[in-house]
């Protein structure tokens, strides 16, 4: 039989190591489950729902010099015809996501 505190240690680790994984994982699919659709998978906006309701590209300049604030809020609040993801998404995904559309522009 293995030791309690030993087992209660691997246990942990395991969820340590679930945790840290899912962090990591959290923005990129948060963004395919709730962005892609509009913003693309790459960030164009350029699918048939963000050319209908005119997706900036992540790429434009304006949405680069953007904070990550000014972006949290758009996200939060809705901008244009983007609706509000406040209730919908927590603090956390919201700035994964964020985290993840700074790695497109970067593409």
């Amino acid at each position: 039989m293995m030791n309690p505190i030993r087992l209660a240690a691997m246990v942990l680790a395991a969820v340590a190591a679930v945790a840290t994984a899912t962090a990591q994982t959290s923005g990129p699919d948060t963004y395919k489950a709730k962005c892609a659709m509009c913003h693309g998978t790459d960030g164009s906006g350029n699918t048939p729902a963000g050319k209908a309701m005119k997706a900036q590209p992540f790429n434009s300049p304006d949405l680069i010099k953007a904070s990550d604030a000014d972006l949290i809020a758009a996200t939060k609040n809705g901008k244009g015809k983007m609706p509000a993801y406040s209730g919908k998404l927590t603090d956390a995904q919201i700035k994964d996501v964020i985290a993840y559309i700074r790695k497109l522009q970067k593409q």
